[in-house]
């Protein structure tokens, strides 16, 4: 059964840093990422990358502000956020996928995990 939980979510001030996790297990993957939803808009990209790394992508609005990689001691997917902003107050989602690009859309990702809460005070 494949699952992905993911945690580190929290309530922090503008400025701050929060590093999301996420737990795969159940299967191997291809690729890996990050998405976002505020209530009553779409789910958005966050970033992206290969299982094996070294092919980040990101959203122009976190770029330079966010890291994606995985833990291959703890075979965590992570999400570093820095200097974190108002606007980044979101549930945000770990998503996994068999195929090795790191894609962008969610209709690209299969597995989903079920969200982390991240609040933004400005």
């Amino acid at each position: 059964q494949v699952q992905l939980v993911e945690s580190g979510g929290g309530f922090v001030q503008a400025g701050d840093s929060l590093r999301l996790s996420c737990t795969a297990s159940g299967r191997t993957f291809g690729s890996y990422a990050w998405f976002r939803q505020a209530p009553g808009k779409e789910r958005e990209f966050v970033a992206a990358n290969t299982w094996r790394g070294g092919a980040a992508r990101y959203s122009d609005s976190v770029k330079g502000r966010f890291t994606i990689w995985r833990d291959n001691i703890s075979l965590s997917l992570l999400l570093q956020m820095n200097n974190l902003k108002p606007e980044a107050t979101r549930v945000y989602y770990c998503a996994a996928a068999s195929g090795r690009l790191p894609l962008t859309a969610q209709d690209d990702y299969v597995y989903w995990g079920q969200g982390t809460q991240v609040t933004v005070s400005s």
